[in-house]
């Protein structure tokens, strides 16, 4: 009588497990042949990756301010060479008065009507509603500076006002600024090649 270890595999056992072994490379090798890939090659992403970060930073802009040009908005043209600054935008139009892309006062043909102004008078320089939305505007920078020393309250405007705009209702705009904190302001022009 023979004596067999349990754990000694028997002959045809080996043979049917080589048999898996045998086809599971076919299998890899078809796989292979067809295109499919079972892992990837980090180094190669990674190394796209890099290539893709680089355009994207070399096609980022330096300057945060885009203004929308429309009939009721052309702004003037200068050859200045100072880059714009990311401040509190106050765009003058030729229908209205927006701060940060927000209507606070409605213009005609370019000039503010009486009924906006102190008093209801035609040649006060004060806009109640241009006020309010400006001080909003220093209050919540104020607020950011107070929680952030890297973001300090610079007192600064962008004035971005339609060429048309008759040179009143531009003072009528810097007095309500001032009014609100805002001493210091940039008027924004299309930078000529």
């Amino acid at each position: 009588m023979g004596t067999t270890l349990e754990n000694e595999p028997s002959a045809a056992g080996t043979t049917a497990a080589w048999a898996r072994q045998r086809d599971a490379r076919r299998r890899r090798r078809g796989r292979a042949s067809l295109g499919q890939v079972n892992e990837l090659n980090i180094v190669a992403m990674m190394d796209m990756m890099t290539i893709l970060l680089i355009f994207l930073l070399k096609s980022y802009q330096a300057s945060s301010m885009s203004v929308n040009m429309t009939e009721e908005l052309k702004l003037p043209v200068s050859s200045t060479q100072v880059q714009p600054q990311d401040n509190i935008n106050v765009t003058v139009a030729m229908n209205g008065v927006t701060v940060n892309d927000r209507l606070a006062v409605k213009a005609e043909n370019g000039s503010l009507p009486a009924s906006a102004k102190q008093d209801g008078r035609a040649e006060a320089f004060y806009v109640g509603a241009l006020y309010d939305a400006l001080k909003r505007e220093v209050d919540k920078q104020k607020y950011v500076a107070q929680y952030n020393p890297r973001a300090p309250f610079m007192g600064r405007v962008n004035v971005i006002a339609d060429r048309r705009v008759p040179y009143r209702t531009i003072m009528e705009i810097l007095y309500t600024a001032g009014q609100a904190e805002l001493g210091e302001y940039k008027l924004m022009v299309l930078k000529s090649d």
